[in-house]
């Protein structure tokens, strides 16, 4: 009788878990544009509160933002009441108020908001007090550790009284502006640096570390430069004939830490430090095998390193010149950290943005050498939708080159049977996929795909030989990476080789265009904001591009042209979709029409659809949700 008992309760049991997943539907685009994630924005000087970001999408319109404080001990959030033009970078240094970026007309200016108690007619009423009104706006703000000052990065310049009718382009300057917490004693520090990138306040809050690089206009190669700033003018620390980011004032004051690399490729991706006082800059991590994504130094002098190791980041101390792990996310990954108080005399708390592949990303705190996550948001979203499982994998390519990826299934995958496939080359390309949830690209396997994302070479988390290895070599090298990622799902048995397919946007927009000339094993393509005639595109891009190849353009053409897809169009067989953003900077519109309108000369199955106003990727949902949209029907025609 007990084992029947048993038995009943049993069959219980499994009958409302299956029916609770059989509740559960295939992730959409509607769980993409309104799955709620967090991210931890600053801790307050009492240590006691965390200000975290919320955002989501909706069915038109930009991200919502929603700004929240959460108790370092967790439990319930509080909703602040924050204008829609401000953005909160901090806290004060007496926690009553937070300081961030004001929108007043056009311009971004420094402004403080007071932290009224929750649910009070001030707290309603709260606006924020501009502390700046500079001609040009404001880049960023830093207070000092002992909360007295602020650096500002913004544009020296006066406003151009013509700019409603003509647009000059040159290089925009960047300067370190000082101003008293108060708003008084305002001033420009060292005017005559004009490339400022990035600024550290010493900690005795006398200085400002000011990290310059040459701008993109007047300059092919990239060079560094770092001085020491104060009142009285600056004093230079060091150049760097490569590109850096990132800076601290670290073993009491006495050294700098910040991030470059020797790489023609340009990514920083080791830690370095010089002497304060001036010196020659060393390589602190010339052995690392993986990549050091951030940088950052708290008020008691500490460095802290986000490092990629693969498809994982994890945070490592900076101690005795060397990189000692920290902390990890157990089966996903940290994309922030450590966040702590900005004043010096705080307690000492570190906050920590965290991510897998089955939660959005939210805010952690850490206890001891484990981090325990106080927040949850899109938990209650996420418990609606049946999420297929997501693992890294690794093979080896054809070549003999070892090869890490993310695969997600769908939700009612059954291992043996072989699925219509995507391989989703990541953008960047100095980049790399994480191990988190990336909500669209689940919106594939919602739709029965089983999807590969390939760290190819030229993507951080492996080391500096293997990022380096793209470099002029984005079209042989890194396009048989990607394609061997489809030879493993083959091999795997997890991709139909009668239903392949491509998607990639940016670098990986560059890739699908690219692999279509080379291939013609895929039954349908689509491309977003790709490259397609890199000897043009590399004059007219927003950014320095010289990062894929640093030789001359005009003084050989047909090294450049080698790996341009609308030079090679007559081999494209491929039904290929072009997306991209009309008012694109970074990879400008025309490289998609250019391939487009080739293709069509020749007769080829194409289509491009353009977003009016939108950059490198919509920012709107509507046209995000347009994107998707064309996919589906893009894949439900060609690839059914």
């Amino acid at each position: 009788m007990r084992s029947l008992v048993f038995a009943s309760i049993l069959l219980f049991v499994v009958s409302i878990t299956a029916t609770t997943q059989n509740t559960r539907h295939p992730f959409t685009f509607d769980d993409a544009a309104t799955l709620r994630s967090a991210a931890t924005v600053a801790v307050s000087p009492d240590s006691k509160n965390v200000l975290y970001r919320v955002r989501f999408g909706g069915t038109k319109g930009p991200d919502n933002t929603e700004w929240q404080l959460i108790a370092v001990a967790g439990g319930e959030s509080r909703h602040l009441n924050v204008p829609e033009k401000f953005r909160p970078t901090g806290f004060t240094r007496d926690g009553a108020a937070l300081y961030g970026m004001y929108q007043v007309g056009k311009m971004a200016q420094l402004a403080t908001l007071l932290l009224a108690p929750a649910n009070t007619p001030a707290a309603a009423a709260a606006t924020p007090v501009p502390l700046t009104a500079l001609p040009r706006g404001v880049h960023s703000a830093m207070i000092s550790s002992d909360g007295t000052h602020y650096a500002i990065l913004a544009d020296p310049r006066l406003p151009d009284p013509l700019a409603d009718v003509h647009s000059v382009i040159e290089a925009e300057p960047t300067s370190l502006y000082v101003i008293g917490a108060d708003g008084a004693g305002a001033a420009w520090w060292c005017p005559t640096l004009r490339d400022a990138a990035e600024a550290a306040w010493s900690h005795d809050g006398t200085s400002v570390a000011v990290l310059s690089q040459t701008a993109k206009i007047g300059f092919h190669y990239v060079r560094s430069f770092i001085d020491v700033c104060s009142a009285t003018g600056p004093r230079h620390v060091a150049t760097i004939d490569n590109a850096t980011s990132g800076i601290g004032w670290i073993n009491g004051d006495k050294e700098l830490a910040f991030l470059s690399t020797t790489s023609p490729v340009l990514t920083p991706d080791h830690l370095w430090t010089v002497a304060a006082a001036g010196g020659t800059p060393m390589d602190r991590t010339p052995k690392l095998e993986g990549s050091v994504l951030e940088l950052s130094v708290d008020a008691n002098g500490n460095a802290w390193t986000v490092v990629a190791r693969g498809v994982k980041s994890e945070v490592d101390a900076f101690q005795n010149n060397s990189l000692v792990l920290s902390y990890q996310w157990p089966d996903g990954t940290i994309d922030r950290g450590p966040v702590s108080p900005q004043i010096a005399s705080a307690p000492q708390v570190q906050a920590f943005t965290v991510a897998d592949p089955q939660h959005a990303s939210n805010v952690a705190i850490a206890r001891g050498n484990k981090l325990e996550r106080i927040t949850n948001e899109g938990d209650d979203q996420l418990a609606k939708v049946a999420l297929g499982e997501v693992r890294a994998v690794h093979w080896s390519s054809k070549e003999g080159i070892a090869l890490e990826g993310i695969v997600t299934f769908p939700a009612d995958y059954q291992a043996g049977r072989s699925y219509p496939f995507m391989v989703l080359p990541h953008g960047g390309p100095e980049a790399n996929d994480s191990l988190r949830l990336d909500s669209f690209t689940r919106i594939f396997p919602g739709m029965g795909y089983v999807v590969l994302q390939p760290q190819y070479r030229g993507s951080t988390g492996y080391g500096t030989d293997f990022l380096n290895a793209i470099y002029q070599h984005f079209g042989d090298r890194a396009y048989r990476d990607v394609d061997s990622a489809t030879d493993y799902a083959i091999a795997q048995g997890w991709a139909d080789p009668n239903r392949l397919t491509m998607f990639g946007w940016s670098a990986g927009g560059f890739m699908t265009s690219w692999t279509v000339t080379q291939t013609q094993r895929y039954k349908a393509a689509i491309e977003g904001a790709g490259i397609t005639d890199w000897l043009s595109f590399m004059w007219t891009s927003d950014l320095q591009q010289i990062d894929y190849d640093a030789r001359w353009p005009d003084k050989d053409p047909a090294a450049f042209l080698a790996f341009s897809a609308a030079m090679h169009s007559e081999n494209v067989t491929t039904p290929l979709l072009i997306l991209h953003g009309a008012a694109d900077e970074r990879v400008p519109t025309y490289q998609g029409q250019e391939l487009f309108e080739v293709l069509a000369a020749r007769g080829k199955t194409t289509r491009m659809v353009t977003y009016p106003g939108s950059p490198h990727f919509p920012t709107v949902w509507e046209q995000r949700q347009d994107v998707f949209r064309e996919i589906a029907a893009w894949l439900a025609r060609y690839n059914p």
